[in-house]
């Protein structure tokens, strides 16, 4: 299980999104306060963030409390959009940079909270590792983002047991879904945050019913209800 972080809105740095809250990602990656499945999320992290049109990433297979540098740079990179994650990976599963959400297409960065079956995904030429998330994040990626709902629920019906919570961004619009794990929303005077569970303890924060589509600009936020919800 992992735990993420995306950001859709005025400028912000990304010291202030993962490092800087109270229980942000940098304390998730140790001490989560509502992860359901494993203790810590100390298998890698990586976080994405669009420079104008253009996708930037910095991933690691360090834990991110580990990251010195990382921690000295992170105040300086600013944007409008940022996805952020943090890892624990599933057993079996290789530790490595490429295994660290975001993953990306040159048009959205995408990450995967969750679990499912391999041998329910195709193979693919563009996943950029071996892992459950890379291999889900190209059939996402190929099938294209305005089936994202659709692509979840057939995965879902291939393996019964898979935890599916995507969040995605591509600079303009931020799209989740809720599929066995937790999600939070907070909506401020500038912008979104969608995120594994909430960063500090402003009242406004809302929790995402299971099995639910989100969709967000940075200021309207539509969620819907997933085929197969209950």
């Amino acid at each position: 299980m992992c735990r993420h972080l995306g950001w859709l809105g005025a400028p912000r740095t990304v010291g202030e999104l993962l490092l800087d809250p109270p229980y942000g990602l940098l304390v998730q990656s140790y001490s989560p306060r509502r992860q359901k499945h494993g203790l810590m999320n100390a298998d890698g992290w990586g976080v994405g963030f669009f420079d104008g049109a253009i996708a930037r990433r910095w991933r690691s297979a360090a834990p991110l409390w580990g990251d010195v540098s990382f921690a000295s740079v992170a105040p300086a990179l600013r944007s409008e959009c940022v996805v952020g994650a943090v890892r624990s990976a599933s057993i079996g599963m290789p530790i490595e940079p490429t295994a660290s959400a975001p993953f990306t297409d040159g048009r959205w960065l995408l990450s995967h909270n969750g679990l499912v079956d391999r041998t329910v995904l195709p193979l693919s030429a563009h996943a950029e590792s071996t892992v459950d998330s890379a291999l889900l994040a190209a059939l996402i990626f190929d099938r294209g983002m305005p089936r994202l709902g659709d692509t979840v629920t057939e995965v879902a019906a291939r393996d019964p047991d898979a935890r599916l919570n995507i969040l995605a961004a591509n600079g303009s619009e931020m799209l989740a879904t809720t599929w066995g794990d937790t999600l939070s929303v907070l909506r401020t005077g500038d912008g979104v945050v969608l995120a594994s569970e909430p960063y500090d303890d402003d009242p406004r924060w809302e929790e995402v019913p299971d099995r639910h589509l989100v969709h967000t600009d940075g200021s309207a936020v539509r969620m819907t209800a997933l085929k197969g919800s209950v």
